[in-house]
């Protein structure tokens, strides 16, 4: 059985190297995280502060096991630095995640279309989320922290994490809702072809 983190966090107090096994354990993740949220142009420089930010404040740790919500806590912190980087980043992201189709040629662009349509209002949608919102439902869904795992890493009750993500949930449901409804309001009943000249 392996040592748990928050044991070799203790010893790398008298023993600074210690603290390397940490890194080497979670670096992947936090670096994902970060990839996910941020491009990985940031994710280098976002895992390499969250891991200087971390052995700097490795007396402040608390816990006995995992290290990985402490971690990916740090690593949402230092990532509201980069706001602006990340609301332009979530186009591409989004895009590119969304528009991965294996059909012919036509429908690819259509899907294309349809994704990056979607894209701009889940964009809009998660800009127009709260701070504590957007960083609940990013831990959950690219940090792959339960409801636990994020309260630890925002130190906020599970409860607070649990309406979070129901109310964060809810507005991207939405924005969803609302392209789908509106693609088919385009599609059926409406003639989109211009009306022919008075000539």
């Amino acid at each position: 059985m392996s040592t748990p983190d928050g044991e070799i966090i203790r010893r790398s107090l008298e023993q600074p190297a210690a603290f390397a096994e940490v890194y080497d354990r979670h670096e992947r993740v936090v670096f994902r995280y970060a990839a996910r949220r941020l491009g990985a142009s940031l994710a280098d420089d976002i895992a390499s502060e969250t891991f200087l930010v971390a052995f700097t404040r490795r007396r402040d740790f608390t816990g006995s096991g995992d290290a990985r919500p402490w971690l990916l806590g740090i690593a949402t912190t230092l990532m509201r630095q980069h706001a602006r980087t990340e609301a332009r980043a979530w186009r591409g992201m989004l895009a590119s995640d969304l528009a991965r189709t294996d059909i012919d040629e036509i429908d690819a662009a259509d899907a294309r279309l349809d994704a990056k349509r979607l894209t701009r209002r889940l964009g809009k949608a998660l800009a127009r989320l709260s701070e504590g919102d957007r960083d609940t439902l990013l831990l959950h869904t690219f940090g792959d922290l339960d409801y636990e795992g994020i309260s630890q890493a925002l130190s906020i009750p599970v409860g607070t994490v649990r309406s979070r993500l129901n109310r964060a949930r809810r507005k991207l449901r939405a924005a969803i809702e609302l392209t789908s409804s509106r693609e088919k309001e385009q599609s059926h009943g409406r003639n989109l072809a211009p009306a022919p000249s008075a000539d």
